[in-house]
């Protein structure tokens, strides 16, 4: 493998892990030496270092590439029409009551073909590359049948083995009751445990079994049943969690376990005392909120202030948060959920790749850790959710290498 020198480094920022949640390590007049995919050394830039190629960084700053830990993006078509449905007034469930919402994207993916909807996939997720994500959590859940949700998670691990974004796999065939099994609910739980868990585990398409535990939707009864399923076949459980109503879906991440609960709008403080015990992490997403018309955002400060560990992903999906702008949600966070720059630098690389079970690996910059970073055109960590509604973004570097590099 080639020696690769990144220098004429302006400032490097990154989680410090010694210091605790929010602590922030800046590095500055420091050159990155990469071999083999990882950080072998951060030098001075005053040393002399012998390199197969030398990448000037322009007195930028680094990131830890973001890593994105909730997302969506193996579907078919886009919903704008609901999105005027709520410029107009119509609230989330009034629309999926209409036809819309989940259900709305299964009947699209059912109708589409494999190639279609990978063609499709692929052009969304070199976006995040461009916006200096290097790793996404990746969901299926738009087929909701086992020959459809196989499909989905198919498209995931090919993708995975084509292009440079790694996409970490999540099964989410509890995503919601598809039509067909709408007066036999217990039909299609059945369905789940029965088969398609099994198949996927079989294959090992997925590490994580996810559940949609909200009213309406799966209860907490059924949620615990489908992610004990997952546990015997090696699938980690993590919860879509109390978005919509207090519902206990915190406080049942804790009993099974969960790696993760998310969404957590309207988390009650006991599951934030239980998720903070058994060491839940609490992954936030406050462009669904914003892009819902909503006012109420998930009490992330309490949650800080309890022990609880804070990642922050975009949500990226065709209904309620069509974004795959990390830096976004970076501003979202700190106006609407008063986080500090350094804490949302934490919740965006190293808490969401803990998120992920990946976290001895990426989300920080450090020697032996895989060589994910991104090179903004920022002047300090304060800049990046100060200038919102831009791309900073001028390389993204994943296992060493350039991935993405804005025309001059």
């Amino acid at each position: 493998m080639s020696k690769i020198v990144y220098y004429n480094i302006g400032r490097v920022y990154t989680a410090d892990v010694d210091g605790g949640y929010g602590r922030v390590r800046e590095l500055t007049d420091v050159q990155i030496i990469v071999d083999d995919e990882k950080i072998e050394k951060i030098v001075p830039d005053s040393q002399e270092v012998e390199a197969d190629q030398r990448i000037n960084c322009r007195g930028l700053t680094l990131l830890p590439g973001f890593v994105d830990a909730h997302t969506h993006p193996v579907f078919y078509n886009s919903r704008e029409e609901e999105f005027i449905m709520r410029i107009q007034g119509k609230t989330y469930e009034e629309i999926a009551a209409a036809g819309g919402g989940i259900r709305n994207s299964v009947r699209k993916f059912r109708r589409a073909t494999k190639e279609e909807i990978k063609a499709l996939t692929r052009q969304r997720i070199h976006t995040f590359l461009e916006y200096g994500t290097t790793t996404i959590e990746a969901k299926s859940g738009y087929g909701l049948s086992t020959e459809d949700e196989l499909k989905s998670l198919e498209i995931i691990s090919e993708l995975n083995d084509e292009q440079n974004l790694e996409m970490v796999p999540t099964f989410l065939g509890a995503h919601e009751i598809p039509d067909e099994y709408q007066s036999r609910r217990e039909d299609y739980i059945r369905l789940l445990c029965d088969e398609m868990i099994p198949r996927v585990a079989e294959r090992k398409l997925a590490r994580f079994c996810d559940v949609f535990c909200e009213k309406g939707v799966f209860t907490v009864d059924e949620s615990r049943r489908i992610l004990e399923c997952g546990k015997q076949y090696g699938l980690i459980p993590k919860l879509h969690a109390d978005e919509l109503y207090p519902f206990g879906g915190a406080e049942l991440s804790a009993e099974v376990k969960a790696i993760s609960a998310d969404h957590l709008l309207e988390i009650s403080d006991e599951g934030i005392a239980r998720m903070a015990e058994n060491r839940v992490i609490a992954v936030l997403l406050p462009g669904t909120t914003f892009f819902l018309g909503k006012d109420g955002y998930a009490p992330a400060r309490k949650m800080l202030d309890n022990g609880l560990d804070v990642a922050i992903a975009t949500d990226f999906n065709p209904g309620s948060s069509t974004t795959q702008n990390l830096q976004l949600i970076w501003t979202i966070s700190a106006l609407k959920m008063k986080m500090l720059p350094g804490e949302i630098l934490w919740a965006t690389t190293c808490s969401a790749a803990r998120a992920i079970r990946m976290e001895n690996r990426i989300g920080r910059i450090e020697e032996g850790m895989q060589a994910d970073f991104v090179v903004l055109d920022i002047p300090n960590l304060d800049y990046l959710p100060y200038h919102y509604g831009i791309n900073h973004t001028v390389m993204t570097i994943k296992k060493g290498h350039i991935v993405y590099r804005k025309a001059e």
